[in-house]
């Protein structure tokens, strides 16, 4: 009887030891500087990944981003760090360059896309370029994690699977009011104008204003000549970087009667990446059907 209850404590402490163990197996630390791609992170690493996004509030302009003590030891302790690129995010290549570790991974995803300085650094609002980057994130993660290789790929066709009403949503858009001239007070929307089919107008403008450098007289005339001949059916500005002409542009738009859509950089909290663009995209086919969105 004491050998039945001895052995009964024993395969009880083995069944609770088990779990426990499996609780405790390590997970790999990553760093997005961008919280879009720290999201999609998360989506495909589940539980297998700890993610740390650093950029990660609409309300902050990423422009005027500082590090800290914090963020150098996160990215110093990172296993897998990603970012950006095309001068977007430089701040982070010098901290990998201050920090460096053999075993970290990093991701560029300009490099990865086949972007270079100098071209539109807002890939985010490319679908083409956000499956790229989650495929080459599962690439990653398996590198790192070979033995949940299959569950990084399960997650990967979910999330791509996931991407199918941006996909509809994009089409219906396009397939109503492609050639549709419009105007924007940055190029952050840029690369999803081109996918839905739009003629984006005032580009010097907005270079200007996304490299904060004055744009000229004559581009600014143009501009506001565009919003109130109604010359342009939408203008698209960056809720995050509202200077003191971009909300004159805006406010010429209102008193034109030119629908206006607020975009941002960085996606808002409790939210996911698909539905952050989706959100967008509705407000889009709301401005150009008329309706305030």
């Amino acid at each position: 009887m004491r050998f039945c209850v001895a052995a009964l404590v024993v395969a009880l402490v083995v069944a609770l030891a088990v779990p426990a163990a499996q609780a405790a197996e390590p997970t790999i630390a990553v760093v997005a500087a961008e919280n879009f791609y720290g999201d999609i992170a998360r989506q495909i690493g589940g539980e297998r990944v700890e993610v740390k996004s650093i950029i990660s509030s609409p309300d902050q302009d990423p422009h005027l981003f500082e590090t800290s003590p914090g963020i150098v030891r996160a990215v110093t302790d990172a296993q897998f760090v990603i970012y950006n690129g095309a001068d977007y995010d430089a701040w982070i290549e010098k901290l990998l360059k201050a920090s460096p570790r053999p075993d970290r991974l990093t991701m560029n995803v300009a490099a990865v896309a086949q972007r270079k300085a100098g071209d539109n650094p807002h890939l985010w609002y490319d679908p083409a370029v956000m499956r790229i980057a989650a495929r080459s994130i599962a690439t990653e993660l398996s590198k790192i994690d070979r033995a949940h290789a299959n569950d990084f790929a399960a997650r990967l066709a979910a999330y791509e699977a996931s991407l199918k009403p941006i996909d509809d949503k994009i089409a219906a858009i396009r397939d109503k009011y492609a050639g549709t001239p419009v105007t924007a007070s940055e190029p952050v929307f840029g690369y999803m104008a081109n996918a839905l089919g739009f003629k984006m107008r005032n580009e010097r403008l907005q270079l200007a204003i996304m490299n904060d450098t004055e744009p000229s007289a004559r581009d600014i005339a143009a501009f506001e000549q565009d919003l109130k001949t109604r010359a342009v059916r939408l203008m698209v500005y960056n809720k995050q970087a509202g200077s003191k002409l971009v909300q004159q542009l805006v406010e010429v738009a209102r008193a034109s009667k030119v629908p206006v859509v607020g975009v941002t950089e960085t996606m808002p909290p409790d939210t996911t990446f698909q539905n952050w663009m989706l959100k967008q995209l509705d407000d889009t086919e709301k401005a150009l059907a008329g309706a305030a969105p």
